[in-house]
């Protein structure tokens, strides 16, 4: 799998989410093309790492939520 550049914008670029997908885009298709080798149809697997996402996407917001309720004990402790 080839390396995955570091971000060269700051965090607030309005395009850093397309810094993110550019630095991603070989590993995408190197991960889709070993994943063809090993059997899986493209889009099977393209949808298999949708669910996958769209399951961290939900456990970050659940952490998130988790956080703030935490941050609210602490402030009424």
């Amino acid at each position: 799998m080839r390396d995955i550049y570091r971000p060269f914008v700051a965090s607030d670029d309005p395009d850093r989410d397309v810094r993110c997908q550019d630095a991603l885009q070989f590993a995408f298709r190197d991960l889709l093309d070993a994943a063809g080798k090993a059997g899986w149809g493209e889009r099977e697997t393209v949808d298999a790492i949708m669910n996958l996402a769209e399951d961290r996407l939900r456990t970050l917001g659940a952490n998130d939520d988790a956080q703030t309720l935490m941050d609210v004990l602490r402030k009424m402790a």
